[in-house]
């Protein structure tokens, strides 16, 4: 099946946008919060550090490299980049799980990221595709 193409952009992009400011936010910050565990992980608080497989310093590089890879692909999702959307929809499941999981840890924030990242994927599958003709 052949993909639309879209001669006109409707008011749908400001839904893409949404989505990609939402992507550069997060990766931000979890880019500076891998930052902090990477420089001076006793600033990180975490109440059990035994139960970690590995270190903080090491979840610090995971967070810095996933936060990057975040913060491209938001950027990415404003030119319709059809890698930065598969990309986009990946780490906003990944997310969506990840925070149902901590659904009995942080209910409210949980839920919170969960309807942001539902928001995220309805946007970027069904109409990621209008940002190639801004």
């Amino acid at each position: 099946m052949a993909e639309r193409t879209y001669e006109e952009p409707t008011g749908w992009t400001g839904w893409i946008a949404f989505a990609g400011v939402m992507m550069i936010l997060v990766g931000i910050l979890g880019a500076i919060a891998g930052l902090v565990a990477i420089f001076n992980d006793q600033w990180v608080v975490w109440t059990n550090a035994n139960a970690l497989v590995v270190d903080l310093t090491g979840w610090g590089w995971i967070h810095l490299i996933i936060g990057v890879i975040v913060v491209l692909a938001g950027f990415g999702l404003f030119t319709g980049n059809v890698i930065a959307r598969m990309i986009a929809v990946i780490v906003a499941g990944v997310s969506l799980i990840a925070n149902f999981l901590w659904l009995p840890a942080y209910p409210i924030w949980s839920l919170v990221v969960i309807t942001i990242d539902l928001l995220v994927l309805w946007a970027v599958i069904a109409h990621g595709g209008e940002m190639r003709s801004v």
